[in-house]
Formats: C-alpha cells, sequence, structure tokens
C-alpha cells in the first residue's frame, strides 16, 4: 500500500503533460479567470492553480469553473480572516487539532476525534474545520501541498457524526481545497461505523476514497505503515505512538494565537493594494460555458467529479 505523496496524484494524462504544456494551461486558466488584486491575486499562485487543474483532470476550463466558484466562496466567506478566537468554543474537547509533529515526508498532522464533538451547529463546525485548513496550509514547507489527517475513533458511537455536516464538510474540502489530502487513517474504526461510511463514501470522488486507510490496533500490518509515516515516538498514544500527554486546550490556544500572527502576516499584501477590496468578476463567461452540443455530457461530468483529493 502506498501512503507517501506521490509526484502527480492525477491520471496518466497528467503523467504525460511536458513541464511547458502544464505551464500553458495554467496561463489559460489565468486567462480565463481575468485579472484579480490583493488577496485572490495571492491565493491563484501556479501551485495553487495547478492543483485545480490537477482536480478536474486538467481540463482548463472545467478548472476555471471551480476555481471561480472558489474565488467566490473565499470573498464572501473570508476564510483567511477566522482567527482563534472565532472558534475557540468548537475546539475546547480537541475534536479537530493541528499537532505538532509532521509525518515523514513533512507533511502537517490534522489529529480528529469523533466522540468529542462538543456542539450541535453546523455553522460553528464547518468555520472551524475551515480554520484549521487554513492553519494546516500556513503551516505546509515549501516543497510539501498536502497534509494527513489521523482520525481517533476510540469510543466512537453514531450519535458523534452527523450525516449533514459530513455532507458540508465534503462539499468545503472538495470545492474549495482540492489536492490538500494525502492520507485520511481512520484508527480502530469500529463495526458500527461500516454503515456510515457506506453513506459517506458516495460523498467522496473514487480517488479520495482510495486515500482513506482503515488501520488497527492489533494489526501488525497497520503498526508497520504507521512506523513507515511516522517517528512514533511524537504520535500519540491513541494511534500506537508513545506520546502520553492529553489535549491541553490551554496550551493549544496559544500556539494558534502565534499562528494567527503568521496567517495575518501572510494575507498582509492586501492592506498594500488598493483595489483589493474589488469584487471578482463572477458573471458568466462565454468561454467557461458549454456548447449545446456537449451541454448534457459537462453537466454529467461536473456532477461526477468531486476534487478533494
Amino acid at each position: 500500500m502506498s501512503t507517501g505523496p506521490t509526484k502527480s496524484m492525477s491520471n496518466g494524462f497528467e503523467n504525460s503533460l511536458r513541464p511547458e504544456e502544464k505551464q500553458t494551461k495554467i496561463d489559460e486558466m489565468r486567462k480565463l479567470i481575468g485579472p484579480l488584486s490583493g488577496k485572490l491575486a495571492l491565493y491563484c499562485s501556479d501551485a495553487s492553480i495547478s492543483r485545480y487543474l490537477t482536480a478536474r483532470s486538467w481540463n482548463v476550463k472545467k478548472a476555471a469553473k471551480m476555481l471561480k466558484t472558489t474565488l467566490k466562496w473565499r470573498f464572501d466567506y473570508k476564510p483567511e480572516e477566522i482567527r482563534w478566537d472565532d472558534v475557540a468554543i468548537e475546539a475546547e474537547t480537541g475534536k479537530i487539532y493541528r499537532s505538532n509533529y509532521k509525518d515523514k515526508y513533512g507533511r502537517p498532522v490534522l489529529v480528529m476525534r469523533p466522540r468529542c464533538q462538543n456542539t450541535k451547529s453546523i455553522k460553528g463546525q464547518i468555520k472551524y474545520l475551515v480554520y484549521c485548513m487554513e492553519n494546516a496550509v500556513i503551516n505546509l514547507p515549501e516543497d510539501q501541498e498536502q497534509m494527513v489527517w489521523l482520525i481517533d475513533f476510540h469510543g466512537f458511537n453514531l450519535s458523534h457524526i452527523s450525516v449533514k455536516v459530513t455532507k458540508e464538510t465534503a462539499h468545503v474540502l472538495q470545492d474549495h481545497y482540492p489536492e490538500r489530502l494525502g492520507i485520511a487513517i481512520l484508527y480502530d474504526a469500529p463495526k458500527i461505523f461500516e454503515p456510515f461510511w457506506k453513506i459517506a463514501k458516495p460523498f467522496l470522488d473514487p480517488k479520495t476514497a482510495s486515500k482513506v486507510k482503515f488501520m488497527y490496533s492489533d494489526d501488525p500490518n497497520s503498526k508497520k505503515i504507521m512506523e513507515e509515516l511516522f517517528d512514533m515516538s511524537l504520535v500519540e498514544s491513541a494511534f500506537g505512538g508513545n506520546d502520553e500527554a492529553e489535549f491541553d486546550v490551554n496550551k493549544y490556544a496559544e500556539r494558534m494565537r502565534e499562528d494567527d500572527k503568521k496567517l495575518s502576516s501572510f494575507w498582509k499584501i492586501k492592506d498594500d493594494n488598493s483595489a483589493s477590496s474589488a469584487q471578482p468578476t463572477l458573471t458568466a463567461d462565454p468561454s467557461l460555458e458549454s456548447t449545446n452540443s456537449d451541454s448534457d455530457s459537462e453537466v454529467i461530468d461536473e456532477k461526477a467529479e468531486k476534487p478533494f483529493s
């Protein structure tokens, strides 16, 4: 089983593209998106555009449509402006947090504990998820674009997960954070999780679903994979590691407030560009619309493709 990052997370078509061909497609994307400024311009780096192209199998028209949707979402939702104090109540139990270690490939690790769900607000839960994603992204090393999820199922029962929240989570991650997931490890998932997984799996692109790995504490192969991925002396004991420290929300709050400063610094370009408050052009662009001859297939393709992978 391959659990490490690969150069290409797409299909054989992407592998066949030469660097100059990829750059040409990136340039085509920029023309379709149009001029941007401030935060949105900063967001649309070549690497970011490349992730959207990868998510859409390097179909420029589909990738541009997807990216425009994200740009409107970022303009309206302002994920980069969420700060720790806005979501602290959601974080109190340690249901999601960024660990203080990375895997052996340098990928940030998000730990999730469904049993620690502490609110019923879908809006609040999604806002905290977005905050965690933005935080993980700014903590990516320069040579890495993806992250790892470690999901601890100890003490889990079906009341800890909402289908509505799961569906909204899939929507946000797949539409607005494409190509950010390296591997998701579901650790010691009980039998009662299987019916929920059957419901949740259709929300995911097959490529994404293939990155979801079930691992068990009593399985020697799982132990081997974990040791290949992590320095187990740093990993929480819940995942077979040696760290027995409990989640301390006060210490974590200190870390996050420091990261908030890093986040503010990263997006500070906004304040240096007077045009940054202008809304991006999001009206229908004829170049992004399918022709009459392929409109039906385009609609089907758009529904079928879910890019968070």
